[in-house]
């Protein structure tokens, strides 16, 4: 892996395992109430996207386990649609498919020296 890859698929781990921690012990009432909970998680998801479209075309063909093109496509529903964002697809993302995410990459990611293997 190039260090430059590296750090995109780095960074997606880092803010997909944030915004999974974010839920932890979060009812879907709960995410409904908190306004700033959900502009959060809808950030991560788009940061995760935009680190996700710097990755390059060989690296995501080595890894066909990640989902590139949906993530992609998420950041994109986010930024781009903004007002059409279904707090229903934010909720799954964050809660189904990022934990799947973090799981995947986490397998790619070689561990920082200190972190547990």
């Amino acid at each position: 892996m190039a260090p430059r890859d590296l750090v995109y698929v780095g960074h997606m781990l880092d803010m997909a395992r944030k915004a999974v921690g974010k839920t932890q012990g979060i009812s879907r009432a709960d995410y409904d109430v908190d306004e700033n909970l959900r502009l959060a998680l809808t950030h991560l998801i788009q940061v995760i996207g935009e680190a996700a479209r710097h990755v390059p075309r060989e690296f995501c063909d080595e890894h066909p386990e990640v989902p590139w093109a949906d993530i992609i496509g998420m950041r994109h529903k986010v930024v781009h649609d903004y007002l059409g964002v279904d707090e229903d697809i934010v909720w799954q993302v964050v809660t189904v498919d990022l934990p799947k995410l973090a799981a995947a990459l986490e397998r790619i990611v070689p561990p920082l020296t200190g972190e547990a293997e």
